[in-house]
């Protein structure tokens, strides 16, 4: 009866899996997300599917409020994470090393690597979670090549500028899901676009986290502020600007 129930769950979660959709381009809004709370954190769910490179691809936020206790260490087996935090202070620990983190910084896991968060500061912490599954067999070796788990604050990456616009680059590196994953902040100090629309193969994501912006995707127009999100799918056209004369600035990953 056991085995029955085990097959049964396990195929249910397969099911499931298969039924995922591709994410599809445009403006995900963080005002309009759905949030479920209890007295220690909220969660809001942004997307979740598959893109041309992932066969699984989802993104959230978790809000944890002023002395929350943390979850669990836990790891994920097949499942590389990226954790952007949005606000407030972090403590965590990823494997064997522990760091604190703020607003701005990045934390690149490897699977099967141990991971816990604790919110260490005075107000609320909240941090994205993308998680992603190559459509190809990962490669821990291969994380483990280009220097594994990466834990950056963002006090310590250099910011360079040129011309009313600055950038910060995070990382530009293979990874265990990914044969190149590449990660950066652009500054816009004037309305204008960041550059000319282009395309790739790589699937790009663009959060927005000050400021007003405009992204055109496949001849289609979309506008975002602080906490709002693009996807432009593999070989979309796509260009950013800023639509105010305020500065603006955002997250542009991409992977391959």
């Amino acid at each position: 009866m056991k085995n029955i129930l085990l097959l049964f769950l396990l195929f249910i979660s397969l099911n499931a899996m298969a039924q995922l959709q591709p994410v599809t381009s445009g403006v995900y809004r963080w005002n309009e997300l759905a949030v479920k709370k209890d007295n220690q954190r909220e969660s809001r769910k942004l997307l979740q599917g598959t893109t041309a490179e992932f066969d699984y691809f989802s993104i959230h936020a978790t809000t944890q409020f002023k002395g929350a206790l943390p979850k669990p260490a836990h790891t994920q087996k097949d499942i590389e994470e990226l954790i952007i935090i949005k606000e407030g202070t972090m403590k965590c620990r990823i494997g064997d090393t522990t760091a604190v983190l703020g607003k701005g910084s990045v934390i690149l896991i490897p699977p099967m690597q141990s991971q816990t968060f604790e919110n260490i500061g005075n107000g609320p912490l909240t941090y994205y979670v993308l998680q992603f599954r190559s459509k190809k067999n990962m490669d821990i070796e291969r994380s483990v090549k280009a220097g594994g788990a990466l834990l950056l604050n963002y006090d310590s990456l250099v910011y360079k500028e040129m011309n009313n616009k600055g950038a910060r680059k995070y990382f530009d590196r293979p990874t265990a899901m990914c044969n190149n994953y590449e990660m950066h902040i652009t500054y816009l100090k004037q309305k204008g676009p960041s550059h000319a629309p282009h395309q790739h193969t790589d699937t790009e994501v663009i959060l927005i986290i000050d400021g007003e912006s405009e992204m055109t995707i496949d001849g289609k127009n979309y506008t975002g502020g602080p906490g709002d999100l693009y996807i432009a799918e593999s070989g979309k056209l796509h260009g950013i600007g800023n639509a105010t004369d305020k500065p603006c600035s955002y997250f542009a990953f991409k992977w391959r």
